[in-house]
């Protein structure tokens, strides 16, 4: 009798996740801009909206980017000594609209459109179930 196991095993499923749309990268935003400090004049829905194309890893990476921006933006220009010598409150520096914008134009979308197209053909071909 036949293994079913290894025959199983050796079926490959696939399951497409589509990327996020404007309302979840608006939501992937928030979260992950969570229990930092943002800039009061940042538009969240302006920059969903052109994170068309980004899955939500890249908006995560392109978050930590952004806030890694603010706090070099601070630090620029001192000595090691200096850096050491501020006070935590004052590298708690906001996120602006232009670092998440610079932190976009850094990181590109890691799936592109010929993969999007090809995902999308292999869905309506062979589905996912």
């Amino acid at each position: 009798m036949a293994d079913r196991r290894g025959a199983a095993a050796a079926v490959e499923k696939r399951i497409y996740i589509p990327l996020p749309d404007e309302p979840c990268r608006r939501q992937l935003l928030e979260i992950n801009l969570r229990g930092v400090k943002v800039d009061a004049s940042l538009d969240l829905d302006a920059m969903a909206k052109s994170l068309e194309g980004y899955s939500g890893a890249d908006v995560t990476t392109l978050c930590r980017d952004a806030a890694l921006m603010s706090m070099r933006r601070r630090i620029r220009g001192l000595r090691p000594d200096e850096i050491r010598s501020l006070p935590p409150e004052e590298l708690d520096v906001p996120i602006t609209a232009e670092d998440l914008t610079a932190a976009r134009n850094k990181i590109s979308p890691s799936v592109s459109q010929a993969d999007v197209k090809k995902y999308l053909e292999w869905m309506n071909e062979y589905g996912s179930a």
